[in-house]
């Protein structure tokens, strides 16, 4: 992608919130955008403040809009929302729903566009930023760094882990959930609307009508990967995964020790109550002849991991270059780790702990290129996944075979970038 034909750079507004896994996508995506000559400023959370001005964009941090000034404090709420306890998950939930959080995502974004000259706005999916974006009338991409997750008739919902239905029963279920879903997502609506009001746009009939009045919807993943939908809104692209490392993965060093097949273990970049499944695949990996890296994400001090001499637990490493001699990888299965193993050709041992993960998992098995444990798993069943996948060729072939598909996909179907500068062609 680059700025060619005369025409002047384009202006772009990145709004973002820091949820982890959707931020190394959106802003290899604004460097891209960077590199071709375009400016791009980034509205988002103060913790991505320094990796958004490694990419080259300038930054504006969420005013009034609720977010995150550290890491420990994105810890603390994620913990609180997840906890389990229903009084801490809606005191969490507050800060993010309702009337006045959608109102105040929507005038941060209003503000930053009316003091800052823009001409095209990347969005996250959250709906006051949408709102806000749509209230500015500039040509607008919804964000979404993960399969499909609109409910759509003939898909597995989002969430479920679930394959396509292949029987009556399965195939009932695909067509009549989306409707259940729309329907728990109905009570939001009036607080949405009344937001919308206030900006004197149309009133939603659904909350994923927002995407609706979007110039593209940029699904950040591969079609071969995603499952097929029955169809599909005109606005909506697959543009690829983005494989670019985040910059603080990237600065830490690494080299390689021994000749033992080598193991990537790469779980989450945030908080997701991980230190106890990370310490049994530790345990797992002194049981057998392998080399491992395990990261443990900014989240989890690497300190509090016990390992035996065959591993190296660091907080963070550049899985790109680790990935080019890895033969496993084992990891809860989040779309940029899953993308990135497939695009290197490397077979996974997948323990999904919630969120996207089931359903990146089930795609990972259609494709045969890795398995599934629990994330309750022993350290001696996580032990044996590793052996399996070391053990028989299958996997790897697998892996490999889908790394040609998503190489064919790059050269040849347009990049995430590509939509975006066509948002001001």
């Amino acid at each position: 992608m680059n700025n060619s034909g005369g025409r002047p750079p384009a202006r772009f507004l990145l709004a973002v919130v820091d949820a982890g896994g959707t931020v190394p996508p959106a802003l290899s995506l604004a460097a891209e955008l960077v590199r071709g000559g375009h400016q791009v400023r980034v509205l988002a959370d103060p913790t991505i403040e320094a990796s958004a001005r490694r990419c080259g964009c300038t930054f504006s941090p969420w005013r009034e809009a609720p977010h995150f000034t550290s890491v420990s404090e994105q810890t603390a709420m994620i913990a609180a929302f997840e906890s389990g306890n229903p009084l801490r998950a809606f005191q969490a939930a507050r800060r993010f729903a309702g009337k006045a959080m959608t109102g105040r995502y929507a005038r941060d974004v209003i503000s930053t566009v009316r003091q800052s000259p823009i001409d095209a706005i990347l969005a996250d999916g959250l709906p006051g930023i949408l709102i806000g974006a749509q209230a500015t009338s500039r040509p607008t991409a919804a964000l979404v760094a993960q399969t499909y997750v609109r409910p759509t008739p003939g898909l597995p919902l989002l969430g479920t882990g679930w394959s396509p239905g292949t029987g009556i029963l399965r195939k009932t279920r695909d067509r009549v959930a989306p409707r259940l879903a729309a329907m728990l997502l109905a009570p939001t609506l009036p607080r949405l609307n009344a937001v919308v009001e206030d900006y004197e746009l149309l009133p939603l009939d659904n909350v994923f009508e927002l995407y609706d009045r979007c110039v593209r919807v940029l699904v950040m993943t591969s079609p071969s990967f995603d499952f097929k939908a029955p169809q599909l809104p005109d606005n909506v692209r697959y543009v690829g995964p983005q494989l670019d490392d985040p910059d603080w993965a990237v600065e830490t060093p690494w080299q390689r020790r021994g000749s033992e097949p080598l193991v990537l273990v790469a779980m989450s970049s945030i908080y997701q109550d991980q230190t106890d499944l990370l310490q049994r695949i530790a345990y797992a990996l002194d049981r057998l002849p392998v080399r491992a890296i395990l990261t443990t994400g900014r989240a989890v001090d690497p300190a509090q991991i016990q390992a035996g001499a065959n591993v190296d637990v660091l907080p963070a490493a550049p899985h790109g270059q680790i990935l080019r001699e890895a033969s496993v990888v084992v990891t809860h299965a989040g779309h940029g780790t899953v993308l990135k193993s497939l695009a290197a050709g490397v077979p996974l041992v997948c323990l999904p702990m919630g969120r996207d993960q089931r359903d990146n998992t089930v795609r990972v098995l259609r494709l045969g290129a890795g398995v599934r444990l629990s994330k309750k798993a022993t350290p001696s069943q996580i032990a044996g996944a590793i052996s399996e996948i070391l053990q028989r060729p299958r996997y790897k072939a697998a892996a490999e075979e889908f790394a040609n598909v998503l190489a064919w996909e790059a050269k040849h179907r347009p990049r995430a970038a590509d939509e975006a500068e066509a948002l001001v062609q």
